[in-house]
């Protein structure tokens, strides 16, 4: 048999095909297969969500830790205060932070078969509690080097952080 028969059979009659119209199968297809043939399928996975999800979230860690740098150098120059942290310079950095990580881990979430929105709930809850506990933190050991009760910080001990 040549090859070109066995990769593209003769195609059916019509009396075939009513026969299998009235069987309700569709040559070897059953009504399943043929349902999936219609549903759109996406063979990539979210790959470029969670790339641009880290490219924000690099570039705006980047940007905060520049922000927090300046105001350092500030406070050690002029003796300008520390706090408010909450200033629209600060705040902006942090919230594309936020943004950035919950791109990235919903995108990782997705590619491993999670559902697009819980994968981004998901994303959005750990990276709120995470920024959130961070930001308490940062806003602490500010508050210390402002007020100069500040001395070297021992990661070993997690006491000192809550």
């Amino acid at each position: 048999m040549p090859l070109a028969t066995t990769l593209f059979p003769d195609p059916i009659t019509l009396s075939e095909a009513a026969s299998d119209a009235a069987s309700g199968m569709f040559g070897d297809l059953d009504a399943q297969e043929i349902l999936l043939e219609y549903v759109p399928y996406y063979s990539d996975p979210p790959y470029a969500v969670a790339i641009f999800g880290l490219a924000v979230g690099v570039l705006c860690g980047l940007t905060f830790a520049k922000v927090i740098q300046n105001r350092l150098e500030g406070w050690k120059q002029d003796r300008l205060t520390l706090l408010p942290l909450a200033r629209i310079e600060t705040v902006a950095p942090a919230i594309g932070i936020v943004l950035g990580i919950t791109l990235f881990i919903g995108g990782i979430l997705q590619v491993f078969g999670f559902g697009g929105a819980t994968a981004l709930l998901v994303a959005l809850l750990l990276s709120l509690l995470t920024a959130g506990g961070l930001w308490v933190q940062l806003a602490r050991l500010m508050a210390q080097v402002d007020a100069g009760t500040f001395k070297a910080v021992d990661f070993d001990n997690f006491d000192q952080f809550f």
